[in-house]
């Protein structure tokens, strides 16, 4: 009897000091993350990676840390430059981030990360599903439906724009394009990814009527429907609302300025008695 009380004694103590070790390393690891965060807020992001690496290292449940690592190393990725250590930085960046989503695969700010990876990348296809995924958990992301716009854009016009060339219009010409033939043939690879990307870009003004950059890719959506009219009155009908957007975009610069203006001026307060 003894012998057994003995023992469930020390099982016990060693499940305490068990107990106290892990805690130990959770309040390390939590010190590493906060120190981590300072040097990541004064752009000194490889020592705050080696902090957010030793959080992961004492915690490897700790969530937070493995999006600051992620983070951190996306912040010193260089889009568009090819280099061994630039590239190291961004597959860095993105297998952190799978990570992330690999305990919580609704982690918005995982996806977003990874969609903007691959967009930076030229990789509008991959791009595109991790924005349609981000726009499944959060339909509202007005940046999500922005950049599912401008890829859009990005797929049809080199197609439109290589139609002109081969019928010899110059890109001021007024179309629509004059060949038959070509039209419809641009006709059936653009318009349905012209009027997904409208659709998408209609949605983000809808959440925010002051977004002047969706606005202003509405106006080239419509110039992009306009050559593909069959009438010089259709032509012409696209182009106004084209041109509508233009206008609409310079009156949302005027708002957000005026509101940064009041907000500013909000900010400032005259001392007592003067």
């Amino acid at each position: 009897m003894r012998l057994q009380l003995k023992r469930v004694a020390l099982a016990a103590g060693t499940l305490a000091l068990l107990a106290a070790t892990t805690g130990c390393a959770k309040l390390q690891s939590r010190d590493n993350l906060n120190k981590g965060v300072r040097e990541y807020k004064n752009a000194k992001y490889p020592e705050a990676v080696k902090y957010f690496q030793q959080a992961i290292e004492l915690d490897p449940e700790f969530t937070t840390a493995r999006l600051y690592l992620a983070t951190a190393y996306m912040s010193q990725w260089i889009p568009g430059a090819d280099s061994e250590e630039n590239n190291r930085f961004a597959k860095a960046a993105e297998d952190n981030f799978n990570q992330v989503l690999d305990k919580d695969p609704n982690d918005k700010l995982a996806i977003a990360s990874i969609g903007s990876i691959y967009y930076n990348q030229k990789k509008f296809d991959k791009a595109k599903e991790w924005n349609e995924r981000l726009l499944k958990i959060d339909p509202q992301n007005k940046e999500a439906l922005y950049t599912i716009g401008v890829i859009a854009w990005g797929k049809a016009y080199p197609v439109r724009g290589e139609a002109r060339a081969k019928l010899s219009m110059k890109p001021e010409e007024p179309g629509p394009l004059k060949d038959k033939k070509v039209r419809a043939e641009v006709r059936d690879k653009n318009l349905a990814i012209v009027q997904e990307g409208i659709a998408a870009l209609e949605k983000a003004v809808q959440i925010d009527g002051n977004y002047d950059d969706a606005l202003a890719y509405l106006n080239l959506m419509h110039r992009e429907l306009a050559d593909l009219a069959d009438t010089t009155d259709d032509y012409k009908k696209e182009i106004t609302i084209a041109e509508d957007f233009v206008q609409k975009t310079l009156d949302a610069k005027k708002r957000k300025a005026e509101e940064a203006e009041k907000k500013a001026a909000g900010g400032i307060k005259m001392e007592e008695g003067k």
